[in-house]
């Protein structure tokens, strides 16, 4: 198999005919490999031009490579073999896909709901933690970083010989854990977190699992002339238009895993694509196809704002079916690097900065204000049914006129995909759950309402675990085109966990998390359905009630 090999068809091959030349000529693919900070334009370059140290990680990345071999065989000869990886977004989709592509045990912690970090916080005495912050002050990180600590020095291991810290250079996480005596591996500060795939954060909880760090840089290092070469046949400018070039534009991205070895790549693509192109009004949609029994393919992959990519061994067995298709295939550490390019180049074809998150901060600072004002600042259920409680936004009749007359949960969810666009709409399903399995179980079910909601309604669906979505499609919501209705889903934790010195718990600062995100999008008038658990029937309401909603 060729290293990368991309196929197209439809509407995705028309866009590359016509966009890939202009493209060429004005030579996008050597100015970005050149690192040239103005491809997007005056409003962009001061961003930009601290954020394209990734086109040049298969080489700069190399001395990691030693510091980690050495620092896992100190590990595993003293018995510690269980790598834990606290991180958000950046710092935990891409060890999470490399880790799962290679057969490697780690346990991704990138929740702050109580039961997942109750979850995680076992078998200590063979745990070591990798804590990965860009800016070194990531509230959900820095939580479940006091966690463990309390929980080593609780268990009588000094929390210094088991956490290592992996940060951009200069933050307050860098300067503290230093003075405090803990392992620090920096990362390269000119690399934004979505496209750190192969920076530390990346490459050090990888590579301390035991994955092969080096192969990987060694696959993303044999396609890099290939994509900084100004050429028709490069495949980052084929895939950028086939992401960003349909005219009209196609601005739905299925993303369906069909055979590849890779595993678990989509869920890394989404916030790469979605974070970086969701903003000014404007971006495409990446939607995971979430495998369901039943679903047969072109089910609802179809439509005249989509675009199927289909991820592959082999591109010439690919069966390319709709009316715009294209099929991916090579290593890991070539696709990251492909895909990281292709992003970049789609932003320019959409005109905007993909190196910018503008609607994240406005999504934290509404949780801190929520946090601050305390659990009582909840705003009361509009009504109960069983075991949940059914809240709307925007608020205040400000535009939640859609709940028109509903009383219980299934009118309130046909309520909401009323709203739904059948031309252009998406549906978002934001669960603020465990997905550890570690509770009910009922938890690990609910990916699926997404591809039973799809033939329902005929229409793409996302599902994303809060709060992690916050740092992938969260942006997109808020700050992309007005197409999408929301439903989120939260729950009561029998169970909460106090956060170390702290004067907050782990389960109020994920319904802080929740109530910031779904504030924000109502400010933004997109129309909400937040759905909240109980009590031990509501989940299973919820699962029934989506998995069988038409609107």
């Amino acid at each position: 198999m060729s290293i990368i090999a991309i196929a197209t068809s439809g509407a995705a091959s028309d866009a590359v005919s016509s966009v890939v030349p202009a493209l060429v000529a004005d030579r996008v693919a050597s100015r970005l490999f050149d690192q040239d900070a103005t491809l997007w334009g005056e409003a962009a370059e001061p961003e930009a031009s601290i954020r394209l140290g990734w086109t040049g990680l298969h080489r700069t990345s190399r001395p990691l490579i030693g510091e980690i071999a050495a620092l896992r065989e100190q590990f595993v000869s003293d018995g510690v073999d269980r790598v834990v990886l606290c991180g958000m977004g950046g710092s935990s989709l891409a060890p999470e896909v490399i880790c799962r592509t290679e057969g490697k045990n780690i346990v991704i912690l990138d929740s702050s709901h109580p039961v997942s970090v109750r979850a995680a916080l076992t078998d200590l005495d063979r745990t070591l933690v990798v804590v990965s912050s860009k800016s070194g002050g990531t509230v959900e990180t820095d939580s479940q970083r006091r966690a463990f600590v309390a929980a080593f020095e609780e268990a009588g291991i000094d929390p210094r010989s088991r956490v290592v810290i992996v940060t951009d250079p200069g933050s307050p996480l860098d300067e503290q854990s230093r003075a405090d005596g803990y392992r620090v591996i920096n990362a390269d500060p000119n690399v934004g977190g979505r496209f750190s795939a192969l920076t530390a954060f990346g490459l050090v909880p990888s590579g301390l699992a035991g994955v092969d760090v080096g192969a990987l840089l060694d696959d993303a290092e044999a396609v890099a002339d290939i994509l900084a070469s100004d050429d028709s046949d490069n495949p980052a400018l084929i895939l950028g238009a086939v992401l960003a070039g349909t005219s009209p534009l196609r601005d739905k991205i299925m993303l369906l895993e069909n055979g590849t070895d890779i595993s678990g790549f989509g869920d890394w693509a989404e916030q790469l694509i979605a974070e970086s192109t969701g903003k000014d009004g404007k971006g495409v949609l990446p939607v995971v196809v979430i495998p369901d029994t039943g679903t047969a393919r072109g089910d609802y992959l179809d439509g005249d704002d989509i675009t199927t990519i289909e991820l592959v061994t082999d591109v010439e067995e690919a069966d390319l079916e709709g009316e715009s298709s294209a099929a991916v295939a090579g290593t890991l550490g070539a696709q990251l690097l492909l895909w990281e390019a292709a992003t970049a180049v789609a932003g320019r074809l959409l005109g905007i900065n993909p190196f910018d998150q503008p609607d994240v901060e406005s999504a934290k600072q509404a949780a801190r204000e929520l946090l601050s004002a305390g659990a009582g600042a909840a705003a009361a259920p509009l009504f109960t049914d069983g075991d949940v409680e059914i809240r709307v936004l925007p608020e205040d009749g400000a535009g939640n006129e859609w709940i028109g007359s509903a009383t219980n949960l299934p009118d309130a969810v046909s309520a909401l995909l009323e709203q739904l666009d059948p031309e252009r709409g998406y549906v978002a399903v934001m669960a603020y759950l465990d997905r550890t399995e570690a509770g009910t179980g009922v938890d690990s079910e609910l990916p699926a309402v997404a591809p039973r909601l799809s033939r329902a309604t005929g229409r793409p669906v996302t599902f994303g675990w809060g709060p992690r979505f916050l740092h992938s499609t969260g942006q997109y919501h808020k700050g992309g085109p007005p197409q999408g209705v929301y439903i989120q889903i939260t729950d009561t934790p029998a169970e909460d966990l106090p956060v170390p010195g702290r004067d907050f718990t782990f389960g109020e600062f994920i319904a802080a998390q929740a109530g910031g995100d779904a504030s924000v999008l109502g400010q933004h008038q997109r129309p909400v359905l937040r759905l909240n658990i109980t009590g031990p029937s509501g989940r299973q309401a919820i699962l029934d009630t989506l998995s069988r909603s038409t609107p």
